[in-house]
């Protein structure tokens, strides 16, 4: 079983960038995929991104590409959600998620995935 911790989340001016980043503890981080999901209250649960458990692959969601890179760094034991150009749409909770079915680079649903992180807020404000 693997933990996730959360952090970077922030409040930035719309344009801004943050930095997510997800720890993992408590299981051997290489046998993992990653991902990223966000929610809005009241709102489903969305994927964001995903990374391949050695890092080759990744997959984001039409909102973000070209202003979202997802990342893991296997001596750190974390991923990572590099965000620019920060829109007011992108205002979320952000969760980390972790599972050991390979990530093949397609847009997953929640359920999908069987480990999650507390979650960090993002907001990003006009």
């Amino acid at each position: 079983q693997v933990q996730l911790v959360e952090s970077g989340g922030g409040l930035v001016q719309s344009g801004g960038s943050l930095r997510l980043s997800c720890a993992a503890s408590g299981d051997t981080f290489s046998s993992y995929a990653m991902g990223w999901f966000r929610q809005v209250l009241g709102k489903e649960r969305e994927f964001v991104a995903g990374i391949s458990k050695g890092g080759s692959i990744t997959g984001y969601t039409d909102p973000v590409k070209g202003r979202f890179t997802i990342s893991r760094d296997s001596r750190k034991n974390t991923v990572y959600l590099q965000m620019n150009s920060l829109k007011p749409e992108d205002t979320a909770v952000y969760y980390c998620a972790a599972r050991k079915t390979q990530y093949y680079g397609d847009t997953t649903s929640p359920s999908e995935w069987d480990y999650w992180g507390q979650g960090t807020q993002v907001t990003a404000s006009s």
